[in-house]
């Protein structure tokens, strides 16, 4: 997770990184960083490692099966489970998208503590964000809107704009605003 601090280089109290922003043109720009590790590689680890899933997209309509982890908290420590007489899959799978959620929450409100600016909204990209009961949970937990765009690899696109304004395709950024 990125958050922009422009010019300033805000030094995190809250176990952040400061760094360096993508930026047009001499000025430097900064940003707070902070890392969930196990995002995507649980719900793979679901998928190739258990076998509770057969496919990614599968988890959210597994996990809405159940109106909620039934008090389970998964750590993607993934050290082991209990006995294997239970069937906890449909909890599991609810349990490690709220902790998604919950690792990135954490981050968040670091970032909002280090750069002393309320929050107003999370916009998010990339292939969680297409599961609607991870973002849900995150906009329950943050108390603010999560914004999900129509092309979810947001990431990547805005790569390819600022490639494209370096290369001559698009001669401002309000030209590639009207994309």
């Amino acid at each position: 997770m990125l958050m922009q601090t422009g010019e300033r280089a805000c030094e995190s109290q809250h176990g952040l990184l400061t760094t360096s922003a993508a930026q047009l043109d001499t000025q430097p720009v900064f940003a707070l960083e902070g890392s969930v590790f196990i995002c995507g590689a649980v719900v793979q680890w679901l998928r190739d490692g258990l076998g509770v899933i057969k496919s990614s997209a599968e988890i959210e309509a597994l996990a809405t099966s159940v109106p909620d982890s039934g008090g389970v908290y998964f750590v993607p420590a993934l050290t082991g489970f209990g006995s294997p007489h239970w069937d906890p899959r449909a909890r599991i799978s609810r349990a490690a998208l709220e902790a998604i959620g919950y690792q990135s929450a954490e981050l968040l409100l670091a970032m909002q503590k280090d750069a002393a600016t309320p929050i107003k909204e999370l916009r998010v990209d990339g292939g969680a964000a297409a599961n609607n009961l991870l973002m849900q949970h995150q906009a329950d937990l943050l108390g603010i809107p999560v914004v999900r765009p129509h092309i979810i690899e947001t990431t990547a696109l805005g790569a390819a704009y600022l490639a494209g304004l370096t290369a001559g395709v698009w001669n401002s950024t309000k030209e590639i605003a009207e994309h």
